[in-house]
């Protein structure tokens, strides 16, 4: 996640709806009619103002319009064909938006992660490509693993800050016969994860539920749903120092407690840490995203809380090589948690 949240681009978006302004500025030269030339025109524009990775930018805002996902897919002949001035205008008035330093993936209002469709809107925090990797360690563990099943055939997964609903939507896509306990605090979140889970035809195997992991006693809203498998989570985990040295793009347009961690960002991580033992069921893991400087703070602190019975069993590293990723297993005996119940079909809505 750090390498994209610093370096401006490479993560999520929405524009929906949208009504064209009548400031028009940037306009194209007329004889610039076709995607190529557009594309070419708005990475110049684009690169005078300082918007980071200006070709990608402009390509994804002419291939939307133009009903593809990116430049490279759109068919040959799209290339040089010129555009309506209808869709002049919309890329026109898309990338006003991406001059203000909007996420594209924000502008597009949709982005893909792990194969997936995702409806993106801020401030809901945008997926970024290393957590692709941590969906991809935790199907290593349950597929090729020592056998994970719960009590209807498939893992039981805790999914703590889900956002979007990215990571629990790309495991239910991949393991048909898992479930799914996906929470928040925020409602904006809750609703997009919602709406992503139905877009999926999964909303049957997730629940979706508001929840504030640092309030004190508040793990008991989750014993009636059963032990749990498998606890996931891309905990806010950036330094407070740091957050001023994000981009503009997520400073201006991501929610900041999606980020935040605190002063060493390990206060939601500890608190996901103290909480898994009482949902976990016995030899349950939990699979973390976290800082590069986070696996030597929390082996620590897992020292300094015996009483957990967890144990920091594996670090992997992300494809810049940093260590990103944390597995840790519960190796204790489980309490509080009642036998596994797998609640009724869910209501399309949670109530706030």
């Amino acid at each position: 996640m750090l390498r994209a949240l610093l370096s401006g681009l490479g993560w999520r978006g929405g524009i929906w709806g949208c009504t064209f302004s009548s400031q028009q500025p940037h306009l194209p030269p007329s004889r610039l009619l076709n995607a190529a030339e557009l594309v070419s025109h708005w990475t110049v524009v684009f690169e005078k103002r300082g918007i980071p990775e200006a070709r990608e930018s402009s390509e994804y805002i002419v291939a939307h319009v133009l009903g593809a996902k990116t430049f490279q897919s759109l068919r040959p002949g799209l290339w040089t064909q010129p555009l309506t001035p209808w869709q002049l205008q919309y890329v026109q008035e898309l990338s006003s938006y991406r001059l203000q330093r909007m996420p594209v993936q924000y502008i597009l209002g949709e982005w893909d992660f792990q194969g997936l469709s995702l409806k993106m809107a801020p401030p809901v925090f945008i997926p970024r490509p290393e957590t692709e990797e941590l969906v991809e360690w935790v199907l290593e563990e349950v597929t090729q693993g020592p056998c994970v099943v719960g009590a209807q055939g498939g893992p039981l997964i805790l999914e703590v800050g889900c956002g979007s609903g990215a990571i629990s939507l790309s495991l239910l896509s991949k393991l048909p016969q898992s479930r799914v306990i996906a929470v928040d605090k925020g409602e904006a979140a809750i609703c997009l994860a919602h709406e992503n889970a139905q877009r999926l035809r999964l909303q049957d195997r997730i629940r979706i539920i508001p929840f504030d992991v640092t309030l004190e006693g508040s793990w008991a809203h989750l014993l009636p749903w059963g032990p749990v498998d498998l606890v996931v989570s891309n905990p806010p985990y950036v330094f407070h120092r740091d957050m001023e040295k994000l981009a503009p793009e997520i400073l201006s347009y991501e929610d900041p407690l999606a980020l935040d961690g605190g002063e060493e960002g390990m206060d939601i991580i500890t608190h996901i840490l103290a909480l898994a033992p009482r949902l976990l069921k016995d030899s349950g893991s939990i699979f973390l995203e976290v800082d590069s400087r986070h696996p030597e703070l929390v082996g620590s602190w897992l020292q300094s809380q015996p009483d957990l019975s967890l144990n920091l069993v594996a670090v992997r590293r992300d494809f810049c090589g940093r260590p990103r990723f944390l597995h840790i297993r519960r190796c204790g005996p489980q309490h509080g948690c009642p036998v596994d119940a797998w609640p009724g079909p869910q209501p399309a809505r949670v109530p706030g």
